[in-house]
């Protein structure tokens, strides 16, 4: 018996490896493609004919989608599996991908950034959920989350980079159409590495809870249009209040489907009993927060201040990656023997740090003095951050519940990202409009604007310290929260 088991233990390992590659490129890819049109705007709108005021719709059609979906979508991988799910939205995302690459009009490009936004929000909870069921030993796990989250936390500075490149040298199409080769190179790697799992939604008896899965889709949907759309129509207009007030309104009603209504439940709220599963979310709502608005804010500032081109804000980015690697790297190697704790503290602080010397920076600043420092911080807790925070979000979950985790934390973080953005985008206008005085803007303006949202989003990482203190303290090598 134990002769005719011996050959799976190394075939597992080989395929443990190409495992975790998928699930670090999937996160990554799908992180990525939030911020990789950032750079193709300008040329996005000259060949599609944007409008001025329709434009966010290229961030917000992807965004919206994607946070609607990912409850259900955790939802779906607990019953369906994590594999199958993964593959479906690979799929999803490569069709849609193709959609917007070759749109003629502006209106179809926007219908391929709703798919990809839904094709990517069910990558991202299979991922996460693969990744945590497939590494179960405190050190692997440890050390499959800390790629995992390098790949999450740098996906935004890639993006950047890969953007720049992309339409410099080809066409902002491809910022699109590059996903299309990507995604087949990775499916094929899912279907030779990841093991299926059985399917829990074939069971008898076994129902999809329509009534939360519908509440809960259009009500994080309507929710997140409300939040980003809310500086654009003005935050008292009919159209945002009734937006938020439904989205609002349907949380309620999912909230009490799966308190007294459903038979089975999509999320079971006994989840957040789990004070580190809590915990790490509220910290993923400002980091979410922080995200978007760091990364955009900087490419305002590379382009429209100090005027470089999409190459060169793609390669100022690059040190931020370096970092967020670096310091997921060091996050693999002591989160097994400290817990995620410690780590989520440690990870805030230099962000907090770069983002108090980010907003020092004006039209005059010098990139290797006032620029380079700041994204190095920011870059290295970051990469801590993300990787503990992963970690404490799925501790002590069951394997069942480990795509309604993941699906969780991920919607915290794109609430967190349209809360945020819309937030710190109302800031930095004003502050805009108070320098310029009545006049048009000119570059130290709008610097100074930018410096007001990297301010109020370090206030906002300081008041994250606190839910960051409260995720239990982990025996170490125990890789449980406790």
């Amino acid at each position: 018996m134990i002769d005719q088991m011996a050959p799976a233990v190394p075939v597992r390992q080989r395929r443990a490896g190409l495992v975790l590659a998928v699930c670090c490129l999937a996160q990554l890819t799908v992180i990525l493609d939030s911020s990789i049109v950032n750079v193709a705007i300008p040329s996005i709108q000259d060949a599609l004919h944007f409008t001025p005021g329709s434009l966010t719709w290229v961030y917000n059609g992807y965004l919206i989608p994607f946070a609607g979906f990912l409850l259900l979508s955790g939802r779906m991988v607990d019953l369906l599996g994590g594999r199958r799910m993964l593959m479906v939205g690979f799929a999803v995302f490569t069709l849609f991908s193709l959609v917007g690459g070759i749109a003629p009009n502006a209106a179809t490009l926007v219908i391929g950034r709703a798919g990809q936004g839904i094709g990517g929000a069910v990558m991202a909870s299979a991922s996460l959920a693969v990744l945590s069921s497939t590494f179960t030993e405190p050190v692997e796990r440890a050390k499959a989350l800390a790629l995992w989250g390098a790949a999450s936390g740098s996906g935004g500075a890639v993006g950047v980079l890969s953007g720049g490149a992309i339409v410099e040298w080809m066409s902002w199409r491809w910022v699109l159409l590059i996903n299309v080769p990507l995604c087949l190179v990775i499916m094929a790697m899912a279907a030779v590495s990841v093991a299926p799992t059985p399917s829990r939604g074939t069971r008898k008896g076994t129902k999809l809870d329509l009534l939360g899965s519908l509440s809960v889709t259009l009500g994080i949907a309507a929710l997140v249009y409300g939040l980003a759309e809310g500086q654009r129509y003005g935050w008292g207009s009919a159209r945002i209040v009734t937006a938020l007030t439904v989205g609002v309104v349907l949380l309620v009603v999912f909230v009490l489907d799966q308190a007294k209504w459903a038979a089975q439940p999509l999320m079971e709220l006994s989840l957040f009993r789990n004070r580190s599963v809590w915990a790490a979310n509220v910290t993923m709502l400002a980091l979410g927060a922080a995200l978007p608005t760091a990364f955009y804010f900087l490419t305002l500032l590379y382009q429209s201040v100090l005027h470089y081109s999409a190459m060169r804000t793609g390669l100022v980015f690059l040190p931020l990656t370096l970092c967020a690697f670096a310091g997921a790297a060091a996050s693999s190697v002591v989160g097994p023997k400290v817990g995620p704790r410690p780590l989520m503290l440690v990870g805030l602080l230099p962000m907090i740090a770069g983002l108090l010397w980010q907003s020092a920076a004006d039209e005059n600043a010098a990139y290797a003095v006032d620029l380079l420092g700041p994204s190095l911080l920011f870059g290295l807790g970051l990469g801590i951050l993300v990787t503990s925070v992963a970690s404490a979000a799925t501790a002590g979950v069951p394997d069942d519940k480990q795509g309604l985790a993941s699906g969780v934390l991920n919607t915290s973080q794109a609430l967190g990202g349209a809360a945020g953005l819309a937030v710190m985008v109302a800031l930095a206008q004003m502050r805009t409009s108070q320098v310029a005085d009545g006049g048009p803007p000119d570059a130290h303006a709008f610097a100074s604007g930018y410096g007001v949202a990297f301010l109020a989003t370090a206030v906002l990482l300081v008041c994250a310290l606190a839910a960051a203190a409260a995720v239990p303290r982990t025996p170490p090598g125990s890789g449980k929260a406790g």
